[in-house]
């Protein structure tokens, strides 16, 4: 918490001042009645003491008193509001090791389905779209508002060979120029993939090139290390190349991600639509707080009404 007026917040010393004063008041009075008057006779006279409620009401105002203090040097927190707009491209590696059933069925029906998922949960307002990506990267349907072709898209992907993660970061740089030019909304760019660059443009290249667009890329490393995929009736291993994509987000200020299960794949989409959709900005609660101090003092004057018939 900052406050916009710190120089206000001297009158805490007030504050503690009063409360210092009403330690002293108690202690005299506890003096002057046993002073005064016999044990026996105040039990007589007393039998039934306040005990913590006697001091309730006070606490309660003096509560009000140091929380209006803090409203009036205007705090300012940083608090987490859903963004009003973004895009969204989401680039999907089609390459053949994502047949591979180390995730039950395979890698690559459980990547669409959680996909499908993300987009749907995504803010109406958001501009979404997809690239697939596998010897080349192709924008299927470009950054929109209409979330249901997104999700007809990654349904009608299919599979074939080679991957192109540099070229799909620098396809995907592309379809975010074509939203508003003048005033670009807040983009990223969500890649999936399995396995390691094997063709296109370097990854170093791409990085740079959405960095320099101001462009994050979140990385999900997908799959287990021992997965593996048949091709010619031979098992080739496809573990994905999870420091290349650590570097990727890295460079560009994304996060990177590993899912090795449908379960760990839906909590990394939810982490990113949560991350996506939210932004935190700093803003003034000085209402909120003179709010809690208004609450305050009318809790000490009820408690004072109902207790002692008066107000503290």
């Amino acid at each position: 918490m900052r406050f916009e007026q710190p120089l206000w917040l001297w009158l805490l010393v007030l504050v503690a001042a009063l409360i210092a004063a009403y330690l002293v008041a108690q202690r005299r009075r506890s003096k002057y009645a046993v002073r005064f008057a016999t044990l026996p006779m105040l039990e007589k006279v007393a039998p039934t003491r306040p005990g913590w409620r006697r001091h309730a009401p006070a606490v309660a105002f003096l509560a009000a008193l140091t929380v209006l203090t803090i409203a009036i040097a205007r705090p300012v927190a940083d608090i987490r509001v859903p963004r009003e707009r973004a895009t969204i491209v989401i680039a999907m590696d089609v390459s053949n090791s994502m047949a591979a059933t180390d995730v039950a069925p395979n890698r690559f029906e459980v990547a669409q389905q959680a996909a499908v998922e993300f987009v749907e949960e995504l803010p109406e307002k958001f501009n979404v779209g997809l690239v697939s990506f596998a010897r080349t990267a192709t924008v299927v349907t470009p950054p929109s508002t209409n979330h249901q072709a997104t999700v007809d898209a990654i349904n009608g992907l299919e599979l074939t060979d080679s991957t192109a993660i540099g070229d799909a970061v620098l396809t995907s740089l592309q379809a975010v120029r074509t939203i508003d030019p003048e005033d670009p909304p807040p983009s990223r760019i969500v890649l999936l993939s399995d396995g390691g660059n094997t063709s296109g443009r370097p990854i170093d290249e791409a990085a740079e090139a959405a960095t320099q667009a101001g462009v994050p890329v979140s990385t999900i490393a997908y799959g287990t290390p021992e997965g593996t995929v048949n091709i010619e009736g031979r098992d080739i291993p496809v573990p994905a190349d999870t420091e290349a994509l650590q570097s990727l987000a890295d460079a560009t200020s994304g996060e990177a991600y590993a899912a090795e299960s449908d379960e760990q794949l839906r909590d990394v989409y939810s982490d990113l639509q949560s991350s996506i959709g939210w932004t935190t900005e700093p803003r003034e609660i000085t209402n909120l707080v003179a709010g809690i101090a208004l609450v305050a003092a009318l809790l000490a004057a009820l408690a004072s009404l109902l207790w002692f018939s008066r107000l503290p």
